[in-house]
């Protein structure tokens, strides 16, 4: 059954599903304590929301101009290994925060690793599996997440069972993140040929169903505000140690729902095609939202975060699926990139609006969110792209 599983996988996607795993365990033992540990500092809910969009939008400027260079040199594991490295390093600083300037400062320099290495990442694994690209791309997502699951569960054990402060936690989650960097040793690289390209041209080219559908995905994306507010508004309903408790475990169980679909979404949009789950993505993303707008209950949490987690699921790797599809080959990583920077500039002001109306009252803050995705979903519902 196992076997049968993993057949045809390519041994890249795993590769790199293990260094995600790895580099996730440690990133998602620092993400569910983030928001607390900003507050713990001194932040407010605008601090919040313009760290949590600054983290996805300084990584996301440089995706662009990395996948392009990517392209344009041949090579892909360079950038893919800088890019791991620098987050290691940053996190070991942002354990060492005194202020919440200094998690701003820190935490959006662990996100410039990221930025270096998203798009050649994501063209190595559009290029391993050609022909199953939304399995692929749910592989690694599975991979990836189930990382974020055990991050999860060990950031739980070292604050409810050791009592650890946050400071430490970060600490010893940056050491764990070094060994996400010894499989990418292992990872096969395609050699390419140097491309006569420059970016302007590049950018220009951009098919129109592909230019459309990064028009449709931001306008999702400025729905889509930082995770944080959703772990915020847990915390807000508990008291005491609950309060930092029981928002870990529903970021656990997120991540659990996250794992579980993504394989299964990204072969599904293999087969029924990737705007159909696109767009029922979209649409259960309005609809959590508001039902994190109206109830604060556990077991309304327990159901909405498991919820968010399947949102994640459909829309994630099937967006980054959809991407690869639309692109040409030797233009798929500058593609790639100029995906990812246009969702993560976006992520700012989502996360600011996000922040300014949590400061007016926090069920504001999920009803834009349910308002502004319903928007993008009757839009994607009607557009041809394909």
């Amino acid at each position: 059954m196992k076997r049968r599983y993993l057949e045809g996988i390519s041994a890249n996607i795993l590769l790199l599903g293990i260094v995600s795993f790895f580099n996730d365990l440690s990133s998602d033992m620092i993400m569910p304590i983030l928001p607390m540990f900003i507050t713990t500092l001194g932040g407010t809910g605008f601090t919040v929301g313009l760290i949590g969009g600054l983290r996805d939008s300084i990584s996301s400027i440089l995706k662009v101009f990395c996948g392009y260079w990517s392209d344009r040199t041949g090579k892909r594991k360079i950038f893919v290994s800088s890019g791991y490295l620098t987050s290691s390093i940053f996190k070991v600083f942002l354990a060492f925060s005194q202020t919440w300037l200094h998690v701003l400062v820190f935490s959006g320099m662990e996100r410039v690793g990221k930025g270096l290495r998203s798009a050649p990442r994501d063209a190595i694994i559009a290029d391993s599996m050609p022909d199953e690209r939304g399995k692929g791309f749910g592989v690694h997502r599975a991979l990836d997440t189930s990382g974020a699951i055990l991050g999860s569960i060990v950031v739980f054990i070292l604050f409810w069972l050791f009592g650890l402060s946050f400071s430490s936690i970060i600490f010893i989650a940056a050491i764990i993140s070094f060994f996400s960097l010894i499989p990418l040793h292992f990872v096969k690289e395609e050699r390419k040929k140097l491309q006569d390209i420059n970016l302007r041209i590049s950018l220009k080219n951009i098919p129109k169903p592909l230019r459309l559908f990064i028009l449709i995905s931001g306008m999702f994306a400025l729905a889509n505000f930082s995770y944080m507010f959703f772990i915020l508004e847990a915390s807000e309903a508990f008291a005491g140690k609950l309060s930092v408790g029981v928002p870990i475990l529903l970021y656990i169980l997120f991540n659990i729902f996250y794992a579980v679909f993504a394989i299964p979404f990204g072969t599904l949009s293999d087969k029924i095609g990737r705007k159909n789950v696109l767009i029922s993505g979209y649409l259960l993303f309005s609809l959590t939202s508001l039902g994190f707008a109206f109830f604060r209950s556990l077991t309304a949490f327990v159901i909405l975060f498991s919820i968010y987690g399947i949102v994640h699921a459909m829309v994630d790797g099937t967006g980054r699926a959809f991407v690869s599809d639309l692109s040409p080959v030797e233009l798929r990583a500058t593609h790639l990139g100029t995906f990812h920077t246009i969702m993560g500039i976006t992520a700012l002001p989502a996360s600011l609006i996000a922040g300014l109306l949590w400061q007016i009252h926090p069920s504001t803050t999920f009803i834009y969110g349910s308002v502004v995705s319903s928007i993008g979903y009757r839009v994607t519902h009607k557009q041809r792209v394909t």
